[in-house]
């Protein structure tokens, strides 16, 4: 398998990093024995470059929990795995017959969480995260749902004491780094303008894009901000590449269901309709143009994953080193379904 330097971090990343939200239970509860499979299958075909995304969000901390025990059932080096969490969620007692961070989308989790984004708030959730992981320390924090939380103001002035939070939550971070805790600081968010807002105020080891670049959404001025972080030797992690699986079948766009009476829903299916059509010609698996489109940009080094079943792990790895024909691309280009990328 192949790898390459995460930026200036000292890592080596692999092209296909595994999300965990399936261990926190996204969208359905899953067994702790469906779980375990899921794991072993990732170490078994990536040994020795296993990278796992997580964070504190994904089942108010269940995610962490399930990764942590996994490690230590397994006896797993420390050295043989590398984590990146996305710090700024964190786990308070369940009070309520559901979870109120995020309604209906965590399912069968006894726990709620709370978004805690400040100085002391994100030292609170590195200790608290740390602690479910049992002794696994991972090599990478970022900020989580940096834009989210800057959206909750009704003012430019609640936006300012906002900004503030986030500034001081990345000093918290930067402050594990100089003390050898971390190797590396980065963010992670949905909308790539506030990526972008964040990264003319504070030095980044990394970023991770989600939901913002992918196959059917590139626009130029994200790419030309994902060349500027390339040239800066940032290190660059995709993720939400199918759009909640809109590109692969699914009905939803970005967590919500596509409304057939919409008019932008209805030009995203019809975009879905033509390049399935050109997917259908050559043979190719959506999935798979998904794959390798977003692992041709530039800068980028890994797509982050989520599987929910073991036989996912070695498909998707697969499609990461297996290229695709120039005319597939070629024929995407005229047909007006991508614009100006890739080059071939």
């Amino acid at each position: 398998m192949n790898t390459r330097p995460f930026g200036k971090t000292g890592l080596e990343f692999p092209s296909i990093i595994f999300g965990s939200s399936a261990l926190g239970n996204l969208f359905k509860s899953y067994t702790k024995a469906e779980k375990k499979q899921i794991l072993k299958e990732a170490f078994k075909q990536t040994h020795p470059f296993t990278v796992f995304d997580t964070a504190g969000k994904y089942g108010a901390g269940l995610a962490l929990e399930v990764l942590g025990e996994f490690l230590i059932e397994e006896g797993i080096p420390k050295e043989n795995v590398i984590i990146t969490n996305k710090l700024g969620w964190t786990r308070i007692p369940l009070t309520t017959p559901e979870p109120l961070f995020e309604p209906n989308i965590w399912k069968g989790i006894e726990n709620d969480a709370v978004q805690k984004i400040s100085y002391e708030g994100i030292l609170e959730c590195f200790e608290k995260d740390n602690a479910l992981l049992q002794g696994y320390v991972p090599q990478l924090i970022s900020l989580h749902d940096p834009d989210e939380y800057l959206d909750k103001a009704n003012s430019e002035e609640e936006r300012e004491a906002l900004w503030k939070d986030v500034l001081g939550a990345f000093t918290a971070m930067k402050e594990l780094k100089d003390q050898g805790k971390v190797k590396g600081v980065g963010v992670g968010a949905k909308d790539w303008k506030i990526i972008k807002a964040i990264y003319q105020r504070v030095p980044l080891d990394y970023v991770m894009i989600a939901n913002s670049l992918s196959l059917i959404n590139h626009p130029p001025e994200l790419m030309k901000f994902v060349d500027l972080l390339r040239k800066d030797e940032v290190g660059i992690i995709l993720a939400a590449i199918f759009q909640s699986g809109f590109l692969t079948g699914e009905d939803f766009f970005d967590y919500k269901r596509l409304d057939p009476d919409d008019a932008e829903d209805q030009k995203k299916i019809q975009w879905r309709k033509k390049f399935f059509e050109v997917c259908k010609a050559y043979g190719v698996d959506p999935f798979h143009a998904c794959i390798q489109f977003s692992l041709m940009i530039p800068g980028v080094t890994s797509i982050a994953l989520s599987v929910n079943q073991p036989a996912l792990v070695k498909k998707n790895l697969i499609a990461s080193e297996s290229s695709l024909p120039e005319g597939f691309w070629q024929e995407l280009k005229d047909k007006s379904l991508i614009s100006g990328f890739p080059n071939i």
